[in-house]
């Protein structure tokens, strides 16, 4: 599924309040690292990811692992951020940022 334009535009007004809840370093995707991303976006469908990388290629190509490893959808990076997104049919709308947002804008 590949996101449309609309909504990667509300994904990212949803996501400019968000805090990372994954950093990734130099040193690549640790196990630990794996799991936090996995269980985050099961909880939260969208998510911030640090990216604690000096090179631009590098982050770049760690991204795309990312995604990879994921399943997720790469909404948005800015500087050593990305904003990923895998939807979840079972989510808990108390833990999911997407539904959390809807809830408080009052959107249905």
């Amino acid at each position: 599924m590949s996101l449309s334009s609309a909504q990667k535009k509300a994904f990212r007004s949803i996501g400019h309040h968000l805090q990372p809840i994954v950093t990734v370093s130099e040193n690549g995707l640790s196990e630990g690292a794996q799991q936090e991303l996995e269980r985050a976006l099961r909880d939260h469908e969208l998510i911030k990811v640090k990216l604690a990388i000096p090179e631009r290629e590098e982050r770049q190509a760690m991204v795309e692992e990312l995604v990879e490893l994921s399943g997720a959808e790469l909404v948005q990076t800015l500087g050593k951020v990305a904003l990923l997104y895998r939807h979840n049919p079972n989510v808990n709308p108390k833990l999911s940022n997407i539904q959390r947002a809807e809830d408080h804008h009052g959107r249905h």
